[in-house]
């Protein structure tokens, strides 16, 4: 009977848990997809005033700067010549704080490992699970598993201090930043 009742107690617990989790998640995963007006617009890629290549490395970029102009849309190219999973995100850094808890979320549910993207896992509707909306569709972010290449333009709208960052579990700590620079 013991043995009955602690494992009562376990699962009782577990759901308890696991209903805190799920409503942590959905306040992080609302807050987080407000990106965009603050720090500038999707641009058109015909639009693009110039081209930006970008390398990925594990844990650094090159460049590590990029110079832009108010108003100047920038086709980004990105490759990842790493071994692992990375993320190329334009925003601020209270902007990359909060989606680093996103990412530990979509971490800790297997839609993103080291390496790849569980791409079964981040087109299932999560809801069903009892577990937040998840997807990693912003604009102004796009992740790169090793080997590959991905395009992302902005248009610079505004003024503001902005950094291109990787903000998968433990790598923007590990100094996976770069800056942008607004220039007259």
């Amino acid at each position: 009977m013991a043995g009955i009742k602690r494992h009562s107690r376990i699962l009782f617990a577990g759901t308890i848990a696991a209903a805190m989790l799920a409503a942590g998640s959905a306040a992080l995963a609302d807050a987080g997809h407000k990106h965009g007006g603050a720090i500038g617009e999707p641009g058109v890629k015909a639009k693009a005033t110039r081209t930006v290549a970008i390398t990925i490395r594990d844990n650094l970029y090159e460049p590590e700067t990029v110079d832009v102009k108010k108003g100047e849309t920038i086709r980004f190219v990105l490759k990842n010549a790493g071994e692992l999973l990375h993320e190329f995100n334009i925003g601020t850094a209270a902007m990359h704080a909060e989606h680093q808890k996103e990412m530990e979320m979509m971490a800790q549910h297997g839609m993103i490992t080291a390496t790849g993207v569980n791409h079964e896992m981040m087109k299932m509707d999560h809801s069903k699970m009892g577990m937040p909306a998840m997807k990693h569709d912003d604009p102004n972010a796009v992740l790169i598993e090793p080997g590959k290449t991905a395009e992302l333009v902005w248009k610079f709208t505004k003024d503001a201090t902005l950094e291109f960052a990787c903000n998968l579990p433990g790598h923007y700590e590990a100094g996976m930043v770069g800056h942008i620079n607004f220039r007259k």
